[in-house]
């Protein structure tokens, strides 16, 4: 192998190590501001609908706990979370009464189900939800 050649392998090297590095880098920052938009949004309803807990927005798995409480249910039903199949089914549920709540349309949570667009549609509508005010 010539020092060209190695050369040519070591910037290859390099800058695929770097690209990889920085594809890794954005999908944390990513990851993490989704999250925090999800939970801005679930604690901003939650503190419109007067619940005092609205701090579980941001704790993971606990999070799904504050569902039930905002339907006034008892806070034993989140872990139906943990069940499949179920927990989809809920969710739908607990998110289509909160937005029918918040006075907004329940299918909106049906959202979620859309392929491929379907995330995108469900940050658009817990926004809408949290932050836009119904008209009366």
């Amino acid at each position: 192998m010539t020092i060209q050649e190695t050369l040519y392998s070591t910037i290859f090297g390099g800058m695929a190590g770097a690209l990889f590095a920085a594809s890794i880098v954005f999908f944390v920052f990513f990851t993490v501001a989704i999250y925090v938009y999800i939970a801005l949004a679930w604690m901003t309803i939650a503190k419109k609908m007067k619940c005092k807990k609205y701090w579980l927005a941001w704790i993971p798995v606990a999070n799904f706990f504050l569902l039930p409480i905002l339907l006034k249910k008892k806070w034993t039903w989140g872990f139906m979370i943990f069940v499949p199949i179920a927990n989809v089914v809920f969710l739908i549920l607990w998110t289509w009464k909160i937005f029918e709540l918040r006075k907004y349309p329940g299918w909106l949570s049906l959202s979620v189900l859309v392929p491929r667009v379907g995330g995108i549609l469900y940050l658009i509508a817990i926004g809408f939800v949290a932050w836009k005010n119904k008209k009366k």
